[in-house]
């Protein structure tokens, strides 16, 4: 089954997006954007930038977990990881980011919600 991208409307009437892998599973969220627009181009830099590894900040957090920040050319974050147990599992987790979002579909779900 193939990834998909998840564009929803938070608590805050916010525009979100959520990469899901095939299995079902979030590898990557977004911020909040106050325009759906803005969010749809945050998709399409996620498509552009997952492709290029230098893109993924790798974190670890003091108490010994790790995560990944996906940035944009100019820096900004666009995406970022759950908290993952090991660095292998956040590298997993990257390779997913990087191997499902190029031919992701977009499934808008503020449609739905309105």
């Amino acid at each position: 089954m193939a990834g998909k991208f998840e564009v929803y409307k938070d608590k805050k009437g916010e525009t979100r997006f959520r990469l899901k892998a095939g299995n079902g599973q979030i590898i990557l969220a977004s911020e909040g954007y106050k325009r759906k627009s803005s969010c749809m181009n945050g998709v399409e830099s996620v498509r552009k930038n997952s492709q290029i590894d230098a893109r993924f900040e790798r974190k670890e957090t003091k108490n010994g977990k790790f995560s990944f920040n996906l940035r944009a050319t100019n820096g900004q974050v666009i995406g970022s990881s759950e908290t993952y147990e090991s660095a292998s599992a956040r590298d997993n987790g990257i390779a997913s980011v990087a191997k499902n979002a190029s031919d992701a579909k977009v499934e808008d779900m503020t449609a739905a919600m309105a």
